[in-house]
């Protein structure tokens, strides 16, 4: 009884670990991504791509999107935020966009994949959140990549997360299932 207890919980905690762990968006390239057959991206947006207060995409990003649209990988923003931050960001740069997506469930995920028409295996989530974007797209069945965080600033409700992401870690670092260092 007692083994299947630690099976169960280390089952639990598998939901946690991205299968890739990055400094930022910048690090993943298509050659990359092209490696492990990805053809498509859900990337949160706030803290991931940009600073959860910053309105629009840098000329950086730009270039990143312009890279991955030039080698055919197909990308969409899927964000627990408004419409209205997410749209004024999404729109201009011409990427499809879920907003008000309640990671970590499923349905976003879902929908963004049905968008561009991929299998679960040719597309890769990215974000900064264990308990949002890492859970969502490993529960989802998606392989998932853990970014930095692109500000060291938080919303109220990212910071409660972010308390809570540092206990797992740590619980993942303690039983040897982390493959990098923080």
């Amino acid at each position: 009884m007692k083994d299947n207890n630690i099976q169960e919980v280390l089952s639990l905690l598998k939901l946690f670990l991205p299968e890739v762990y990055v400094g930022s968006i910048f690090h993943i390239s298509p050659d990359f991504l092209k490696k492990r057959r990805i053809k498509g991206i859900i990337t949160d947006l706030d803290n991931t791509l940009v600073e959860w207060d910053r309105p629009n995409a840098t000329p950086k990003l730009m270039e990143w999107f312009n890279m991955m649209e030039k080698s055919g990988i197909k990308v969409t923003i899927v964000s627990n935020n408004n419409e209205k931050r997410v749209r004024l960001f999404s729109e201009p740069l011409g990427i499809p966009f879920i907003s008000e997506a309640k990671k970590p469930m499923r349905r976003a995920f879902h929908k963004a994949l049905a968008s561009m028409g991929l299998s679960k295996d040719e597309v890769v989530v990215i974000g900064d959140q264990l308990l949002t974007d890492v859970l969502g797209g490993n529960r989802s069945g998606f392989k998932t990549i853990l970014v930095v965080p692109v500000s060291s600033t938080d919303g109220f409700w990212t910071r409660l997360n972010r308390k809570i992401e540092r206990k797992i870690l740590s619980t993942l670092k303690r039983k040897g299932m982390l493959k990098w260092e923080e």
